[in-house]
């Protein structure tokens, strides 16, 4: 049994800054591929960023550039830093974990964080 406990999030100004942590127990972390989605309200699960074991990232090709995607494996803790945000960026942001390596399906996670709300205001 894996456990991700989520912080960070908030109400942000358009071009502003946020930082989500997500953190894991219950298992060995390194060895699990971290992934971030988010949902927008009325809308699908969306993925938008993952890390490996070793670092390598994945982003969605909307948010690259301005989401930044990295992992403590000694914190046991994944991050999701969000730079220029904007009001389509609004959405509940969730963290996952999954065996093996980058998938961006929502199903293929087996274990997800309690959600996070982030709110950009215009």
């Amino acid at each position: 049994q894996v456990q991700l406990v989520q912080s960070g999030g908030g109400l942000v100004q358009a071009g502003g800054s946020l930082r989500l942590s997500c953190a894991a127990s219950g298992r060995t972390f390194s060895s699990y591929y971290m992934g971030w989605f988010r949902q927008a309200p009325g809308k699908e699960r969306d993925f938008v960023a993952g890390i490996s074991r070793s670092g390598s990232t994945y982003y969605t090709d909307s948010l690259k550039g301005r989401f930044t995607i990295s992992r403590d494996n000694a914190k046991n803790t994944v991050y999701l830093q969000m730079n220029s945000l904007k009001p389509e960026d609004t959405a509940v942001y969730y963290c996952a974990i999954r065996p093996g390596d980058y998938d961006f399906r929502v199903y293929e996670y087996d274990y997800w964080g309690q959600g996070t709300q982030v709110t950009v205001s215009s």
